[in-house]
């Protein structure tokens, strides 16, 4: 009989917990707007913009650092990102103009890169089994949404106690504490380094042909937009515009007293919704085609966008919508990761899924900037909400084509 794999093995509790750590600082950058633009004088978008230059430099650093660690190896690329993001975070504590900040924000994206999804999800798939590869990718992706809901309010109580550069030290330090979990991180390897530099080019030649894996990396776009644009807007999105919280309400009673700490609150609960979806999402893609999951969640978040933005928005509104968004969070990537596995096989999913992430970063960057200049634009963000509905539409339309069958393996001539 054969020996049923466990699904908790040392590399998905390591990984589990370098994507904990990495997503907690990564999360924290917007709770240092206010003291950095404080204490320089500068304009909110200034810093604004060093978080979207971070979004983009991950995107760009995610098929880098994949390939990394294909033909060098997994931990010889979480070195190198880990050290990048320590560097990063530490020369931003000597940072005195937007420009730095901005510069050394492109460090950071790449150390995220060489921590993140790509790395770590392809480490976690090769060392999984088929019946627990989507469960093991949605456990490591809720793994890093506990990340966004103990990265802020850590950053916050930080701030209370010292400045925003001590803050920005303790966590180039704590970035580099994830080196220790390295000797757990053993995942198989089908291929040496040489095999891996010549057929990793023709790997990437096969999906780039393949209708599919564009539908699939034209998808994700529209995930990062929503992501970005909620992450970084949706604070003051309620703060300006959600009606007033009523005496004697349950939210008063929590101690959440004025529109800004409730919209504060919205990105933790969204936090907290994404770990139970990213887990529903995993064990659903064990049994049913992930590319009309994925079409379903894309679904829903445009419903989800419109309904909210066509009513009036109240506190019990951004609440609900606060819960029904973050279900859906990342619920797309185990699923999406998952998918390019399937088709694509696992040798070469980090670089597969690091191009494809590309486009979510892009989307992200986009909605970060745009949410910053519709705004000075018009005064306020109508028009960027509904382009995040459009994005979803289409998002859920492309999916459906997706031939969600393995690629055929070539046969040697």
């Amino acid at each position: 009989m054969q020996k049923s794999t466990p699904l908790f093995t040392p590399v998905l509790i390591a990984g589990g917990l370098i994507l904990l750590v990495s997503f907690a600082i990564r999360s924290s950058f917007g709770v240092f707007q206010i003291p950095i633009a404080e204490e320089f004088g500068w304009l909110r978008a200034e810093f604004s913009l060093a978080i979207a230059i971070q979004n983009l430099a991950w995107g760009i650093g995610q098929p880098i650092f994949g390939a990394i660690a294909e033909k060098i190896g997994d931990r010889k690329a979480i070195i190198i990102g880990t050290l990048l993001y320590a560097a990063g975070l530490v020369l931003s504590s000597f940072a005195v103009t937007p420009e730095a900040h901005q510069f050394y924000e492109v460090l950071v994206g790449f150390g995220v890169a060489g921590t993140g999804f790509g790395v770590i999800l392809a480490i976690v798939g090769r060392a999984s089994s088929d019946e627990n590869r989507s469960m093991s990718l949605a456990i490591a992706a809720a793994a890093g949404s506990g990340g966004q809901i103990v990265g802020p309010p850590i950053a916050e109580a930080l701030l209370a106690v010292m400045p925003w550069q001590s803050v920005f030290v303790l966590f180039a330090v704590a970035i580099l504490t994830v080196l220790l979990l390295l000797p757990m991180l053993r995942a198989p390897s089908d291929a040496g380094p040489a095999a891996l530099e010549e057929t990793l080019s023709h790997m990437l030649g096969r999906a780039f042909r393949d209708p599919s894996y564009t539908l699939i990396f034209l998808g994700f776009f529209s995930c990062g937009y929503q992501l970005g644009f909620i992450t970084a807007h949706f604070p003051a999105f309620v703060t300006e515009v959600c009606g007033p919280i009523e005496p004697g309400s349950l939210l008063r009673g929590m101690g959440v007293t004025t529109t800004s700490a409730l919209g504060a609150m919205a990105i933790a609960l969204i936090g907290a919704a994404n770990i139970g979806g990213s887990l529903l999402a995993g064990w659903l893609g064990k049994s049913y085609s992930k590319k009309y999951l994925l079409a379903g969640i894309y679904t829903g978040r445009t419903l989800i966008a419109a309904v909210f933005i066509l009513l009036p928005v109240t506190p019990i509104s951004v609440v609900l919508f606060s819960i029904g968004m973050g279900s859906l969070w990342l619920a797309t990537v185990p699923l999406t990761s998952g998918l390019i596995a399937h088709i694509y096989g696992l040798r070469y999913m980090g670089t597969l899924y690091g191009i494809v992430f590309f486009s979510h970063q892009l989307g992200s960057f986009l909605g970060i900037w745009l949410g910053g200049r519709m705004y000075d634009a018009f005064g306020d963000y109508n028009l960027v909400w509904w382009i995040g509905v459009g994005v979803g539409a289409f998002s859920a339309i492309v999916h459906l084509p997706i031939r969600e069958r393995a690629l055929p393996t070539p046969q040697p001539a």
